[in-house]
């Protein structure tokens, strides 16, 4: 672990507490509200040298810690995206702070584009792998051999099931499927869709996969769930934008939600 995650753990817990938080969660664009159910504090990234700035609007930059249907939970309510400054680990130190503070997991939200006519938008997709179509990987020039990370389970098979048992319990419906990580933040054209689609993707967006690797670098569990906010390039007539992400996000966010307070009540 770093000095910097050290002094940014001791910080937090002078303001939050000293109570190990048990899971780390990043949110999506439009996802923010989800922050606001916590019962507890929260630090903005301008306060935690060394955390990204979020310069996506849509995130909320700010780290709230507190308790959610009985656990102690520490929200990121932003990320930084690859595309901001071309740095695919700028989450690596949030994510070696969340360690710190006694996180055994994380689990990642975003917005998505359907690559699945029969999933919409205003769905949400449980990932169950992942695609790294752009090629990029946060721990290029990490020096030690820990550098060599397995991903057959990154993303973990219990806790998949038990996002799934949470569904179940909620009548929630929940997709399940392959996540591609494109760099944006040009969205995709209709033939890098299709290449996609070939591939075995099933939704696609611009985050989520760096933070999995720097996640099972570190040694947390992972889950991740993907808030449906249009169709992929080529698969609908919807005007494919940012604001139209942010419009959408809301619709997915309520199912994305109801499933993670059930899970969080049966941890």
């Amino acid at each position: 672990m770093s000095r910097d995650a050290d002094d940014l753990t001791r910080f937090i817990r002078d303001r939050a507490g000293d109570a190990p938080v048990r899971i780390g969660l990043i949110l999506g664009s439009g996802l923010g509200h989800v922050a606001d159910a916590v019962d507890g504090i929260s630090i903005d990234y301008k306060d935690l040298p060394g955390f990204p700035y979020a310069g996506v609007s849509g995130h909320s930059p700010k780290l709230t810690i507190g308790e959610l249907e009985g656990q102690r939970i520490a929200v990121l309510g932003g990320r930084a995206h690859y595309y901001e400054a071309g740095d695919p680990a700028a989450m690596r130190l949030p994510l070696e702070t969340l360690k710190a503070l006694g996180a055994e997991g994380l689990i990642a939200t975003n917005a998505a584009g359907s690559l699945d006519p029969k999933m919409p938008t205003g769905s949400a997709m449980l990932l169950t792998d992942h695609i790294n179509f752009s090629g990029l990987n946060p721990l290029i020039g990490e020096p030690t051999d820990a550098r060599f990370v397995p991903m057959t389970d990154a993303h973990d098979p219990d806790w998949r099931a038990a996002l799934v048992a949470a569904a179940e319990a909620t009548s929630t419906p929940l997709h399940q499927g392959v996540y591609a990580w494109y760099s944006g933040p040009s969205f995709e054209t209709p033939a890098e869709i299709r290449a996609i689609r070939m591939l075995g993707a099933d939704a696609v967006g611009m985050s989520t996969v760096p933070e999995i690797i720097l996640a099972r670098f570190l040694g947390l569990r992972v889950a991740a769930i993907s808030a449906i906010t249009n169709m992929a390039a080529g698969m609908s007539d919807e005007q494919i934008g940012h604001a139209h992400t942010k419009e959408m996000a809301p619709l997915g966010a309520a199912k994305l939600e109801a499933i993670l307070r059930n899970f969080l009540a049966r941890l």
